[in-house]
């Protein structure tokens, strides 16, 4: 830590992105008590969208019933271990635990990202009324902090959401498709991409990334992956 960073964080104590309270060692990001408390996602996971599995199988049901747009995606925690943290980051301001969740994906998920060999990620983007209403996009922010700690370009207005979609958490599946088509275009064509990976803070049932790899696919990019901060089971 400079020293530049030291004062900030004596005048600004950073909170802790598991309890939220001011983090208990000083010089850290989390309080070493709430280390344990976020359950990371282990063996055996979806082969194709990184979805915990309660058996050795190669892909959850979602994958081996839907052809997804994407190649590959990883999660790095299960979605109950870090609920309370992301809706705290999404909905009550805390853009501050963006870099310590970013920090984390890079750390567990470099090796996947490495190997995939990106020329940039692209971070899920928010409609812009949403963005004005929280203040900035959490996909965004989690982006800039991988691309930061991994060397990787971060193209942040590549991808843009011009459709209002409903929240997917009230759809049904078939609800969610329709829902999305259209939702996103490409900003600058004259940017040739091709390998990329999306990024955001849940995966759920891959309808937003295979929309958005779609988008991304028929603009001229080859091959689309994805990393989340989290996702949940699968089965």
């Amino acid at each position: 830590m400079n020293v530049i960073d030291w004062i900030k964080q004596l005048l600004f104590p950073l909170r802790c992105p598991v309890c939220d309270e001011p983090v208990r060692l000083f010089g850290e990001k989390i309080c070493p008590e709430c280390q344990p408390r976020k359950k990371m996602l282990t063996s055996p996971y979806c082969m194709k969208c990184g979805k915990k599995l309660s058996e050795d199988e190669e892909y959850c049901r979602d994958c081996r019933k839907d052809n997804h747009v994407y190649v590959r995606g990883r999660a790095l925690y299960e979605y109950e271990s870090v609920a309370a943290s992301i809706y705290r980051f999404k909905y009550s301001g805390r853009q501050e635990y963006g870099d310590f969740w970013g920090e984390e994906m890079a750390f567990y998920l470099g090796n996947f990202i490495r190997e995939i060999k990106p020329d940039a990620l692209i971070p899920i983007p928010l409609h812009a009324s949403r963005k004005r209403q929280r203040g900035y996009n959490q996909a965004t922010v989690l982006a800039r902090a991988l691309g930061r700690e991994l060397n990787i370009p971060v193209k942040e207005k590549y991808l843009l959401r011009v459709k209002k979609t409903t929240p997917l958490k009230r759809l049904n599946p078939k609800e969610r498709q329709n829902n999305l088509k259209k939702a996103f275009i490409i900003s600058q064509n004259d940017v040739k991409l091709k390998r990329v990976i999306l990024v955001d803070d849940i995966y759920t049932t891959g309808s937003t990334m295979d929309e958005a790899a779609r988008t991304l696919i028929n603009s001229g990019v080859e091959t689309v992956y994805f990393v989340a901060l989290a996702c949940g089971a699968g089965v």
